[in-house]
């Protein structure tokens, strides 16, 4: 089954980037780029979806639809 969900992409003063989501509760990526930010938040994603389905009884998450903003912060 496929989920959109809205994605948060940080730079941290690091210079590393986080991935967090309001729409997957305890979603929290981080990744030296941005592709390997998304790709672990992807990962992640997936497992807190699939651990709430199992809890729940296969109910989906509240708030995910066929469209969604992506908010891209870009430090200049």
């Amino acid at each position: 089954m496929e989920n959109i969900i809205n994605v948060h992409i940080e730079k941290l003063p690091e210079g590393v980037y986080l991935a967090t989501s309001e729409d997957v509760p305890g979603l929290v990526a981080q990744g030296r780029t941005i592709t390997e930010a998304l790709e672990i938040a992807r990962d992640v994603a997936r497992k807190l979806i699939e651990a709430r389905r199992e809890h729940s009884g296969g109910l989906e998450l509240p708030g995910i639809g066929d469209s969604f903003d992506y908010p891209l912060i870009v430090n200049s």
